[in-house]
């Protein structure tokens, strides 16, 4: 018996090849290579490989993608992903589950409220007070008391509404634009409350768009307002006149083909997509962040007892051809000190 013990024990020590490996689950709401998931995933692993778990020794992963953007984004299609991703997950039986953007944690790491296994979420941004009167598993931030902790997802839009500004001299009004679906509505939320508590040295205007053309005209509209100086698209599922579902892949370029005006981004990824950038949320900092609450859990620590986080920290990033071609060169002190460039 104290050999199997030993040996359980040796199974989940990083740097320790065994039979008895960490097992991790990583569940995600959108599509694989996701603008918004794919970089939270990589943090995730960043963080268990530099604690020493590795895939070739003592870690095993599954991961299942819930594509809630583009194909599965009904509540019953939503619904039924769930389902089915309930069923992996307990055939896997992780010691953690991790669940990236709301979709995830909603639809299926609320449901594990007192599962065995731990739950950690990335990437949320609905009112954690509200998926706790659902199920509470948070007794505070600061102590969740239960089997559920994670990394919230602060979106730093008022430095990212005063690096601009600090960037070009008359910035006057930053437009934002959303979507209607369960995630724009959290961002309508966060960015109110955020920028209420932080005010920027700028003015700023949140529309809500109907659909694409919706958005398609809120844009066109903008180029010829000369009080918008910059937009904040946070528009990423949008349904067309004909039902298709547009996302974040088609979303993002199309804007910085016809926009006038420079897009603040909210995912730092976003400028490879085309968007001048700025100050944004660093989605693979916030996957590493989610990583080492998993590297604690796997080393013996109680989740009940670590703390819910906000996404630490946020990136610059800009994209230089889009700078360019918007006539807003930027200064090489700037260019040297951002964590992303994108040149062409």
């Amino acid at each position: 018996m104290l050999i199997l013990l030993m040996g359980l024990w040796l199974g989940i020590h990083p740097g320790t090849p065994c039979l008895y490996a960490a097992r991790v689950f990583i569940l995600h709401s959108y599509e694989p290579d996701h603008v918004c998931g794919q970089p939270q995933h990589d943090g995730v692993l960043a963080a268990l490989r530099q604690a020493g778990y590795s895939e070739q020794e003592n870690l095993v992963i599954d991961t299942y993608y819930m594509d809630t953007k583009q194909r599965n984004y009904t509540p019953e299609l939503i619904e039924h992903q769930a389902q089915l991703a309930r069923k992996r997950i307990q055939a896997f039986s992780p010691q953690v589950l991790v669940t990236l953007d709301d979709n995830a944690f909603s639809a299926v790491g609320l449901g594990f409220f007192k599962a065995p296994f731990a739950v950690v979420f990335c990437g949320v941004n609905g009112s954690l007070q509200q998926y706790h009167a659902r199920a509470p598993f948070m007794d505070a931030r600061t102590c969740p008391g239960h089997n559920i902790t994670g990394v919230f997802e602060k979106l730093h839009v008022s430095d990212a509404l005063r690096v601009h500004s600090r960037l070009f001299s008359g910035v006057h009004t930053v437009l934002f634009l959303l979507d209607r679906s369960v995630t724009g509505q959290a961002l309508k939320a966060q960015i109110t409350d955020e920028l209420a508590l932080d005010p920027p040295p700028c003015a700023w205007r949140l529309e809500v768009v109907e659909g694409w053309e919706d958005y398609q005209e809120q844009v066109r509209r903008a180029n010829h307002d000369e009080q918008v100086s910059a937009i904040y698209p946070a528009a990423l599922q949008l349904k067309d006149a004909r039902g298709k579902v547009r996302s974040a892949q088609e979303i993002l370029p199309w804007t910085s083909r016809v926009s006038t005006k420079p897009e603040l981004a909210l995912n730092s990824t976003f400028t490879r997509l085309g968007l001048f950038g700025g100050a944004a949320v660093d989605f693979y900092a916030m996957g590493q962040q989610a990583g080492r609450m998993v590297v604690r859990i796997l080393r013996g620590e109680d989740p009940a007892r670590i703390a819910i986080e906000d996404a630490s920290r946020y990136a610059l990033a800009f994209n230089l051809k889009r700078a360019r071609g918007l006539g807003l060169p930027l200064p090489q002190d700037v260019i040297l000190s951002a964590d992303e460039i994108v040149r062409d």
